[in-house]
């Protein structure tokens, strides 16, 4: 019975000839096979790219070290007469009068690499307009830029990966420092400020070339523009590179056009399309995008290259602009903006040091036997702050 419901259910002709009785099969012809749609093949649409980011906690790491390093060159208790901290030996720090960030000496950041333009210009140290990125004036002014750093370096490391972030780091540290430079050749200048302001730019560049592609963009635009805006404002404070930070933050700017370009949805979209299902063909990237890529690139290269230039021939851009030193700082009744560098005259009768600042006319007298000369730059900076 089992058989025969078998054979109903999958009928089979057979074209046959009768001979002695016998039926020979001639031909057997299997049924037409039901023609259905295949399943539609999707391809999964994949978000891009997350890193992991490894960058710029290495970068936090490799500055902590420099400042490190830097302490120990210092040896505070063997160069000055006073010291803060006296319990961590040679790491101990300047005095507030002479560093109010509880660091070093301006003599022993110079010596370990702090831009100072008479060294570029005429020592031909050009090396330091990189080194300088990589040392801070102090234990606060490390941290103040390394927990920033944090805050938008990794955030933008792990959208961009790690060689396109590091280079609007280095490169952007370089342009801070070439503008530094050119505008503030009386003093040294240290930090990793105009690194930090790069990435800064680089933000809002991305967000402007990638605009399509973003939701609440305005109110990320606005508040992307105040932060920048307040961090600029801060640098019209004396004492404050705000040449570097505008220096790293237009090389950034420019970079972020160049470097953190994404494609349109529409390319995205076709690239994950059903076979067969593509209408039509989108380019990558929207015309305005590459506009601002070519322009970028080309002022970028345009004005680091003017710039070295410059600079290499000892210009004073002050020279050429009267009003451009109110952009790193604001003279008010509260405070001043010389920023000369102490100058001193100092004489030693038996132990005891006479010190005369000659920018205020103070004099102090220290007791001290065998004064060296890093202990004089010391009382010297102490006596005219």
């Amino acid at each position: 019975m089992a058989a025969a419901n078998s054979s109903l259910e999958n009928p089979m002709r057979v074209n046959s000839r009768r001979s002695s009785n016998t039926i020979h099969p001639v031909d057997v012809e299997a049924p037409p096979a039901a023609v259905t749609p295949g399943p539609i093949v999707y391809r999964e649409v994949k978000h891009f790219k997350k890193w992991i980011p490894w960058l710029v906690p290495a970068i936090v790491v490799a500055n902590t070290i420099m400042l490190i390093i830097t302490m120990y060159v210092n040896d505070c208790p063997k160069n000055s007469v006073s010291c803060i901290a006296t319990f961590l030996g040679r790491f101990a720090f300047q005095p507030f009068k002479e560093n109010p960030l509880l660091g070093p000496s301006s003599a022993t950041l110079q010596k370990m690499g702090a831009l100072d333009v008479t060294k570029v210009v005429d020592g031909h140290q050009g090396w330091r307009l990189i080194t300088c990125n990589w040392l801070h004036g102090g234990v606060f002014h490390l941290l103040a830029n390394m927990l920033s750093l944090l805050v938008i370096g990794i955030r933008l490391e792990r959208e961009f990966g790690f060689v396109k972030i590091g280079l609007i780091y280095v490169i952007s540290g370089f342009g801070g420092s070439l503008l530094s430079a050119l505008f503030i050749q009386s003093n040294i200048s240290v930090g990793a400020s105009g690194a930090l302001f790069g990435l800064l730019g680089s933000m809002l560049s991305e967000l402007i070339t990638n605009w399509t592609i973003y939701a609440n963009k305005v109110a990320a635009f606005v508040t992307l523009l105040v932060i920048i805006i307040i961090n600029l404002a801060v640098g019209i404070l004396p004492h404050v590179d705000n040449f570097a930070h505008i220096g790293g933050f237009l090389s950034g700017f420019f970079l972020g056009f160049v470097f953190l370009i994404r494609p349109q949805f529409g390319w995205v979209s076709q690239k994950y399309a059903p076979y067969g299902n593509v209408s039509s063909t989108k380019s990558k990237f929207k015309m305005y995008q590459c506009i601002l890529w070519v322009i970028s690139l080309v002022l970028l290269i345009v004005g680091l290259t003017v710039g070295l230039v410059m600079l290499l021939r000892g210009v004073d851009a002050n020279d050429h602009c009267s009003w451009c030193h109110y952009l790193s700082c604001v003279p008010t009744s509260r405070w001043s903006c010389n920023t000369q560098p102490d100058y001193c005259m100092s004489y030693q009768t038996g132990n005891q040091v006479n010190v005369t600042c000659s920018s205020n006319g103070k004099s102090n007298i220290y007791t001290l036997s065998g004064a060296t000369s890093s202990q004089i730059q010391s009382l010297c900076s102490q006596t005219c702050s």
